[in-house]
């Protein structure tokens, strides 16, 4: 298959995030599972973990999984929010919703195939 190419994207792969009712026991099982640890918990509705490669996986807290919606999906970071949304949704990506908690926002996609992914601002 070929790579496909956007110009000017500046999207940088930033977790990997789980959607589970427990994001601390979840979280705690793949630090011990893979010899990382938790490195920010956010109250238990967000939990970090730091891998030895430096790799971090995240683990979200929800109350009841959603039907049809994949739950691992990865987070993006980016300087330009808004063009890189822009520039996915012209290459094939669909706008799911903008989310907003806690002071933090970020715009929920999917992509071709309907598998969504987040993109926020670099932190």
């Amino acid at each position: 298959m070929p790579e496909v190419k956007v110009p000017g994207m500046t999207l940088t792969p930033a977790l990997t995030t789980f959607d589970t009712t427990d994001a601390m026991r979840l979280g705690q099982w793949w630090a011990a599972a893979l010899g990382g640890s938790v490195v920010d918990e956010n109250d238990g509705w967000f939990v970090i973990v730091k891998l030895p490669n430096e790799q971090l996986l995240a683990f979200q807290k929800i109350d009841d999984p959603t039907p049809g919606k994949n739950r691992i999906h990865l987070d993006l970071t980016t300087a330009d929010v808004a063009g890189d949304v822009a520039r996915l949704l012209d290459s094939g990506a669909s706008k799911v919703a903008d989310r907003e908690a806690g002071g933090f926002a970020w715009t929920t996609l999917a992509d071709p195939d309907g598998n969504q992914f987040c993109v926020s601002p670099e932190h």
